[in-house]
């Protein structure tokens, strides 16, 4: 018999979502599937079924999903509060590492030893992101409908580059349009759902398993909504207002701040459909930093943990470091951006989770939802390919980078190795080649 699990307390869920702000390295493919292994398959604080309801929210919404994905299971377990913890502990560490790796970059230039280290940490990347689409695929392609669908998503990406919210929508619209050809054609099959629950579920439910009720701060209230939007209004216009008052509208932070609240309004699609955006406006427009040193802020967001849109940290920093002469106006640059960048994703959540738990039960909804997480497959594979492109053939084909990405795939998919021991394993096969470059070889 199912045996129910003891009431998570906050501080111990806090100290989970900062131990997993350290470790979130692999873009929001890696991220969601770290977050899929830690709260389904290890922790059970979700079933399968809440966390892909979560997470096909987070995808129709522009902004880092994993992030918002972390904030929606924070909000669901604790309130607003254990939502703005999870979030804030998710990205915090992100920060900290790029505003680090900033000052190291504007002090001393390109260092050898972190070169060697993302040289190792780059193919392992791209082999977290590869697992991801295992892991998701293996749960959710269960019959070829749903496999047609992840092909014409990575497809639509890589060949036709649709526009991520079309492709989402066209997913949905596939999926209600194939549910009313042949209702229950996208439904999980009864045998494999009972396969998956005896292999997932023995002797421990999940702390919010399929049938467990809605919690009192989950279900929708007028009031409540209009309170967080009055909370989201005040935390956008005040900052700004200030910004506004001590440097000027047109000063740089004020600048920042409106420029990078519409990045977060239209970056539907992940980080690599909003950073030409960003490119454009900060490198031609605005002049903040030059197109070598936003290559540059690249490498430093995909080798270090938290969303991959955290790069825009560093574009913060590169203008206040410019533009105001000093450490401490790139580090108040670097915390204008962020917050302006991460509030909508915040409000989103917030504002709109107790609505979306009120359809977990809509069964109109299954199908389309199915289709979209079908199609995330392909957006994952699709992701991957970004992130070898660059990785394997630099300016030509490189055999050490295959070599530790095959590697990486055998300790995460055979072996079983957690993301933590990867890249500590990668990090370290950095330093290694690091130190023998070193050496007075004959």
């Amino acid at each position: 018999m199912d045996q129910p699990q003891a009431p998570l307390r906050l501080g111990e869920a806090a100290r989970f979502w900062l131990k997993l702000g350290l470790i979130s390295f692999g873009g929001p493919a890696g991220q969601v599937a770290l977050l899929h292994s830690e709260l389904v398959d290890r922790r059970r604080w979700l079933s399968e079924r809440r966390y892909l309801h979560a997470l096909n929210y987070c995808m129709l919404l522009p902004g880092p999903e994993a992030t918002q994905l972390a904030v929606y299971i924070g909000w669901l377990m604790h309130g607003p509060l254990g939502g703005l913890i999870a979030g804030g502990l998710f990205i915090v560490p992100a920060v900290v590492v790029l505003t680090s790796l900033a000052t190291i970059y504007v002090s001393w230039g390109s260092l050898p030893l972190l070169a060697s280290v993302f040289w190792a940490l780059k193919p392992t990347v791209v082999a977290i992101v590869l697992q991801a689409a295992v892991r998701v695929g293996s749960r959710t392609l269960y019959n070829r409908w749903l496999g047609a669908i992840a092909l014409a998503a990575f497809l639509g990406l890589t060949l036709l580059q649709i526009p991520f919210p079309a492709l989402i929508a066209a997913a949905a619209i596939a999926g209600w349009l194939l549910d009313r050809w042949r209702p229950g054609l996208l439904a999980k099959p009864r045998t494999l759902a009972t396969a998956t629950t005896a292999s997932t579920l023995a002797g421990t439910r999940a702390l919010h398993d399929d049938d467990t009720p809605t919690p009192e701060h989950g279900r929708f209230c007028p009031r409540r909504l209009a309170r967080t939007l009055l909370i989201a209004a005040v935390a956008l216009a005040a900052p700004l207002a200030g910004l506004s008052w001590w440097g000027g509208w047109d000063g740089l932070l004020a600048t920042m701040a409106r420029f990078f609240t519409r990045v977060a309004l239209v970056s539907f699609g992940g980080a690599y459909a909003v950073l030409p955006y960003v490119a454009q406006g900060a490198v031609e427009r605005f002049q903040w930093l030059s197109a070598s040193q936003m290559v540059d802020g690249l490498a430093l967001g995909e080798t270090t943990p938290g969303p991959l849109i955290m790069v825009v940290a560093f574009v913060g920093f590169m203008g206040g470091w410019s533009q105001l002469g000093s450490w401490w106006g790139a580090l108040a640059a670097t915390l204008t951006v962020v917050w302006f960048t991460f509030l909508p994703s915040f409000v989103f959540i917030l504002a709109g989770a107790p609505l979306v738990e009120s359809s977990r039960d809509d069964l109109r909804l299954g199908a389309p939802l199915t289709a979209i997480t079908a199609a995330v497959v392909g957006v994952i594979v699709n992701l991957a390919v970004l992130f070898a492109q660059p990785v394997l053939w630099p300016s030509g084909f490189s055999g050490p980078a295959l070599v530790i990405l095959l590697a990486s795939l055998l300790c995460l998919l055979r072996w079983r190795w957690s993301v933590l021991q990867l890249i500590a394993a990668a990090a370290g096969l950095g330093v290694l080649r690091w130190a023998l470059a070193l050496l007075p070889w004959p």
